[in-house]
């Protein structure tokens, strides 16, 4: 299956859909993201709508309600779970200013002090 990201108003991720292969395929047996977008334009009405894949090799990382699509960069991002965080211009994910302890324990990220916490 393969799945297509309807975009709504500020980018914002809406709605998230999924058609057969097949139906992407042109004459020579080509996927074609163009077609996924004509056949969902036929069933639902005009949108903008845009291939995404579980596997992240389209548009950086997979779909979901809520996320925007940023057109410069051709991916989908998430939303910005901490305003302490920056976005990994390779990977369009957010990350925090420092880097999570690599120890086997849990933590969480505490805002307030911009620093992870043991979860006990």
């Amino acid at each position: 299956m393969a799945s297509f990201a309807k975009i709504g108003l500020n980018s914002k991720v809406i709605e998230v859909l999924s058609v057969n292969n097949e139906v992407l395929k042109d004459a020579n047996g080509v996927e074609q993201e163009n077609l996924g977008i004509d056949f969902l334009t036929k069933l639902t009405g005009w949108a903008i709508w845009k291939q995404t894949s579980y596997n992240n090799n389209i548009r950086k990382n997979y779909a979901g309600v809520g996320m925007t699509y940023d057109e410069d960069r051709d991916a989908f991002i998430p939303k910005k779970p901490f305003n302490s965080w920056v976005l990994n211009e390779t990977t369009c994910q957010w990350e925090a200013p420092i880097v999570k302890p690599d120890d086997g324990q849990d933590y969480i990220w505490n805002e307030t002090i911009q620093n992870w916490e043991l979860v006990e």
